[in-house]
């Protein structure tokens, strides 16, 4: 188990890595447009992406 959670936690971070190293300029913008939201977008945008991880996850297994 804790393989599998270890390369899951790799893979993420390879994903989240690919912006920024193809497209720095891209990355900062949609940073800076994500740090002017206000508190209940943020938590929106949390919430929608826990969503859909929970049900990629839940298809996979």
């Amino acid at each position: 188990m804790a393989d599998v959670l270890f390369a899951g936690f790799a893979l993420m971070l390879v994903i989240e890595g690919i912006l920024p190293f193809v497209a720095p300029k891209l990355w900062r913008e949609t940073f800076r447009s994500l740090t002017e939201m206000k508190d209940g977008q943020i938590r929106f945008a949390g919430l929608v992406s826990m969503a859909v991880g929970l049900a990629m996850f839940a298809l996979v297994s």
